[in-house]
């Protein structure tokens, strides 16, 4: 299953060099990036661990492209995306989010269906990335 993140989802993976046309544009908008990973993609998981502090100090994309080429190496098996932060409205707002890594074998989701009183139907969404059993990357 691939799974849709961030702003460029639905391209082709990006190559190095759009990454790091992608990291000048947020540099050149003075927006600070943030690197984040995370090995359970749900969809309603918006929190990812941060890789470091967010990178405000910096305005060359050099060190932003090493930042992501070390949580890479660290994170082999994990979404690893990167986020630009627009502050002109006082307040931390996304401006750009898009992924740099996924894995090479993506667990997916089981959605489940449930019929209540009036009819009213539950769903429920199950990410097989958190069913881990010992001995296996990802449970059945």
């Amino acid at each position: 299953m691939y799974l849709r993140h961030g702003t460029f989802s639905y391209l082709p993976p990006l190559t190095d060099d759009q990454i790091s046309a992608q990291v000048r544009y947020t540099l050149l908008n003075n927006w600070p990036v943030s690197i984040e990973y995370t090995d359970d993609p749900h969809p309603r998981n918006a929190y990812w661990e941060m890789w470091g502090l967010p990178l405000f100090d910096l305005d060359e994309p050099d060190g932003v492209l090493a930042e992501i080429t070390a949580c890479r190496a660290t994170f082999p098996r994990h979404y690893v995306r990167v986020l630009a932060y627009d502050a002109r409205y006082t307040r931390q707002t996304t401006a750009v989010s898009f992924l740099v890594q996924r894995p090479a074998d993506e667990p997916g989701f089981v959605l489940t269906r449930t019929e209540g009183p009036d009819r009213r139907q539950k769903y429920g969404l199950h990410s097989y990335a958190t069913s881990v059993r010992p001995g296996s990357r990802y449970g059945s």
